[in-house]
């Protein structure tokens, strides 16, 4: 279950982006709340194993993609 650590009528995204890291991490969720990630349990991980095993033996050989465990990533949507 996710926690609710900040609600507001309207959060933006540069507000969040501009927030200090958390541990564990925290999610934009919504446009209006920020959640920190739960810590990982087993069935996570089985669920994680499986999927990055699919995702590999299909993409790698094509040279189409690669999937990469616990990699994380911060975009910036333009127009949002």
């Amino acid at each position: 279950m996710l926690s609710s650590i900040k609600s507001q009528s309207k959060l933006f995204l540069e507000d969040f982006l501009q927030l200090l890291e958390t541990k564990p991490a925290s999610e934009y969720i919504a446009g209006s709340k920020i959640y920190q990630k739960p810590m990982p349990q087993g069935k996570h991980s089985i669920i994680q194993g499986s999927l990055l095993t699919a995702i590999n033996q299909i993409g790698q050989p094509q040279q189409l993609l690669c999937a990469f465990p616990e990699f994380r990533l911060t975009t910036r949507w333009m127009g949002v």
